[in-house]
């Protein structure tokens, strides 16, 4: 097996997960948290306290998880996905500013892996190229396979301040945006697999100021439709504009961070929260080198 960056620590010691399984199912991860750490470059996880853990970080699937639809499968064609690959880690940066609003971006329709995705810039170390794709069964085999680490920037720079030093490589990132509470908790209220439809507040303003991307680098405002960010996952393949599963799971848990901080005070200079983690089945996080 190709060297595996997600481990889960079984009989004491950590062993790579195969490709094929689902780590929230080996878990039995449910809205809890999962022990975890990090060691010689992989993350590994852990359903009970271990020496070396350094955090506990909210783990979750989506129901509709092509991992978790095999295993129901017994003799399912899951015998034909590899065996020589393991379970990758990307990473994902929730970047606050200091007026409280985080950065999402639209990857290109034109990528192999999500396109036309919102998602958060980040990457992943390049070993094998994986992510977890594509995000159902229904849509064909999985391709790749990813755990997505969610990690809170909070800056102390406006929003403004923070958009001037942004250099987006429009080889990826066709816009991105600058989200604010409101609008992010009806995206969040519309995660995919909800057991029972949230209630969306009737004030929301019909678009969202974006800025979109030319292939020659130039930008131009955009508004982009709110209905745009409440779209979920389609049964069936395509490659339809809209924020991703893990993009609304951690937006719902920053919401949450939002509601425990006060303001931060003005200047400059950023510090790092450990996020959330996902078994993601419809991101693919941005390239080694970020898209911005």
């Amino acid at each position: 097996m190709a060297a595996a960056r997600v481990l889960l620590l079984r009989s004491g010691r950590p062993e790579p997960v195969s490709f094929s399984q689902s780590v929230c199912g080996l878990l039995g991860a449910g809205p809890g948290a999962t022990h975890c750490g990090l060691k010689r470059g992989q993350l590994v996880l852990s359903d009970r306290p271990f020496p070396g853990a350094s955090a506990r970080l909210p783990l979750q699937r989506p129901p509709f998880c092509p991992f978790a639809a095999l295993d129901q499968q017994p003799g399912a064609p899951g015998a034909e996905l590899p065996t020589n690959r393991g379970v990758d880690l990307g990473v994902a940066v929730i970047l606050q500013s200091s007026d409280q609003t985080v950065l999402l971006t639209r990857r290109t329709r034109t990528l192999n892996v999500s396109p036309n995705l919102w998602v958060p810039p980040g990457g992943h170390v390049e070993l094998d190229e994986e992510s977890a794709y594509p995000p159902r069964l229904s849509w064909g085999l999985p391709r790749y396979h990813h755990i997505i680490l969610y990690l809170l920037v909070i800056s102390q720079e406006s929003q403004q301040q923070l958009q001037a030093r942004i250099q987006p490589n429009p080889g990826e990132v066709s816009a991105f945006m600058w989200l604010g509470p409101d609008v992010a908790a009806a995206v969040a209220a519309t995660e995919d697999g909800a057991e029972t439809p949230r209630h969306l507040p009737q004030d929301l303003p019909p678009s969202v100021p974006a800025v979109e991307l030319g292939e020659d680098g130039g930008a131009r405002p955009l508004a982009l439709p709110t209905s745009t960010l409440l779209r979920t996952t389609p049964a069936a393949a395509d490659s339809q504009e809209r924020v991703s599963t893990g993009t609304k799971f951690a937006l719902r848990l920053w919401l949450q961070h939002l509601g425990s901080v006060t303001p931060l005070s003005r200047g400059s200079g950023a510090h790092s929260d450990p996020g959330p983690a996902k078994e993601e089945q419809n991101v693919d996080p941005l390239p080694a080198r970020p898209g911005i």
